[in-house]
Parts: structure tokens; C-alpha cells; sequence
């Protein structure tokens, strides 16, 4: 749930270059609802990881665990930044298809981030 709508909004902000002023809003509104609901699938997520942690024989000192908390930290910022401030700029006279680009480019970069997190998750490297 934290990464899935993600995928689907990629086509999505292609459709928010019409100049029809409500279609868009409805595109929009759809977009702050993903975003919303990959920030509490993030809290859901980090809350049973660290059950898991506390569960498991793993330390939060391992590797690949302080690896991921530190790639969390960074995307939560990132996610907080991100898409809020470019969201609230449509339909205020700004260039559309430039904030299309920052919008396309700011959810691969949420995409990245998040299967990062994912392949710690998964592999459990050993980083150091």
C-alpha cells in the first residue's frame, strides 16, 4: 500500500495536462488521496517492522536495518516536500507541463526510495 499507488498515478499525471479545469481537480484530489494513503500505509509499515525487530533476533544495529531507517527518514522528507507544494500550483497560472515533469520525476524518485527500502528489507544485506 505504501508503493502501489504510486504505479498507478504515473499515467494519471499525464491526464492532469487538460485544460479542463474540473476533470483536472478530480485527478488531483485522486493524487493527494494516493499520496495520503502511502503516508499511513508508511506508518503501518514502520510500526511492524519494528515489532518485527523486537520479535526477531535482529538488532536495530544491524546493517541493513540502520540502512533502512535512514532511507525512511529521507523519503518521509522527501514525500513531505515532494508533492504537497507541487499539487497546490495547478490551476494558479503556473506552467503545467513544467510541474508535470517535477511531478513525474518527484514520484520515480518516491518509486526508487521506497524499493530501495524494499530490497533491505528483502536481501537483508550486510552493508558494514
Amino acid at each position: 500500500m505504501s508503493i502501489g499507488p504510486f504505479f498507478i498515478l504515473l499515467p494519471m499525471i499525464k491526464k492532469l495536462r487538460t485544460n479542463k479545469a474540473d476533470v483536472q481537480q478530480a485527478h488531483l484530489q485522486t493524487f493527494r488521496s494516493a499520496v495520503r494513503l502511502a503516508k499511513h500505509a508508511g506508518h503501518v509499515l514502520v510500526m511492524s517492522g519494528v515489532l518485527l525487530v523486537i520479535l526477531s533476533s535482529w538488532k536495530f544495529s544491524s546493517s541493513w536495518i540502520s540502512a533502512t531507517i535512514i532511507v525512511l527518514v529521507g523519503s518521509l522528507f522527501f514525500l513531505a516536500r515532494a508533492f504537497s507544494p507541487l499539487l497546490k500550483k495547478y490551476g494558479q497560472g503556473e506552467d503545467e507541463e513544467q510541474l508535470g515533469r517535477k511531478l513525474m520525476k518527484a514520484t520515480w524518485i518516491y518509486i526508487v526510495l521506497l524499493l530501495l527500502m524494499l530490497w533491505f528489507m528483502v536481501t537483508k544485506p550486510v552493508l558494514w
